[in-house]
């Protein structure tokens, strides 16, 4: 599987020729490979006039493209701020509820997320094919699939440690603009045009994953939901800035000569163990999530985590890992 940016032939539909040589030798003779676009077919001929765009059909004769749009920007943050207000409003009745719920679209989005990086996983599984992923920037949904298809398809990336390699390779050194789409939470008045939950959508959707296979994640809810609050405010360096550049030593930033690492605190043994799912056994089968609309369900964990208290879920989770390490 590979990632990228939108190849930029602009409106003369100008040619890479070593873009599409880089192209050909992931193929043998006689293979094929799929460019999954994470944008509509129409915004990517849009975005050929501003200078970017897709690969020519006959320039990448052994690739066939798919489009499968997927929201990053401002629409997804209405979605993620009309959701929250929602949750939060307890005087509404049931129909009003299921009505905003609706209007929302967050599970929508939940959906399309976890459809297209199945898409991903089946042509590298049943196809056993070459994907190339890439949106515009390649920052943003495209880490989103990427990573996801790796959860799905690589029992490893289901593990703790794993997991953590997963958001340090697949959204943290890819550059993902944390600081950009994480800058104020869904309770902030302002309106940035950068700022987009596209981290949380990820971790919603690998929150579908621990519940249709509980059994096959080494990690529980807690630690997404710590992953969740250290993207939007953190006493550790691991998510600032917007790229490895800005974090690297010596920048304006400073962030490795001034700041903690998440993971070095996460990993400490003390730490570790909260974060642990009791349940857990190694499965080294692929897991192929339902994405039926009545299999995605509202994380409660997250949405209605300051109205509603955890405290007899917390304490189920304790003397569940009580009673596995009695026994």
């Amino acid at each position: 599987m590979l990632r990228s940016s939108q190849p930029l032939t602009g409106p003369n539909r100008k040619r890479c020729r070593e873009d599409e040589m880089l192209l050909g030798t992931v193929l043998d003779e006689g293979e094929r490979g799929f460019i999954i676009d994470t944008r509509s077919a129409q915004a990517a001929k849009q975005a050929r006039m501003t200078g970017g765009g897709t690969e020519p059909k006959s320039s990448y004769p052994q690739w066939r493209r798919l489009h499968r749009p997927l929201e990053r920007g401002r629409p997804l943050q209405e979605s993620f701020i009309k959701l929250v207000e929602a949750c939060n409003d307890t005087s509404i009745n049931m129909d009003r509820w299921l009505s905003r719920l609706e209007s929302c679209r967050w599970l929508s989005h939940v959906k399309a997320a976890l459809s297209t990086a199945c898409l991903a996983a089946q042509c590298m599984d049943r196809e056993e094919a070459s994907v190339l992923v890439h949106g515009a920037e390649g920052t943003d949904t495209t880490l989103l699939v990427t990573a996801l298809a790796q959860v799905i398809l690589d029992p490893s990336c289901r593990t703790l440690e794993g997991f953590q390699g997963l958001l340090e390779r697949e959204w943290i050194e890819a550059g993902h603009p944390f600081h950009l789409r994480c800058a104020r939470s869904a309770y902030s008045h302002a309106r940035l045009k950068q700022e987009a939950p596209l981290f949380l959508l990820f971790l919603d959707c690998v929150w579908q994953l621990s519940r249709q296979f509980p059994f096959s994640l080494e990690f529980g809810e807690c630690l997404l939901l710590t992953l969740f609050d250290n993207a939007y405010a953190s006493a550790y360096g691991t998510f600032l800035c917007n790229n490895e550049k800005e974090r690297r030593v010596g920048c304006l930033c400073k962030v490795r000569e001034s700041t903690h690492s998440f993971w070095a605190w996460l990993n400490q043994p003390g730490e570790k163990k909260k974060y642990l799912n009791p349940l857990y056994s190694h499965n080294a089968l692929v897991i192929w999530p339902s994405v039926e609309p009545q299999s995605i369900q509202l994380w409660q964990g997250l949405f209605f985590r300051w109205i509603r208290s955890s405290q007899y879920l917390d304490e189920a989770w304790a003397e569940t890992q009580r009673l596995v390490e009695d026994n």
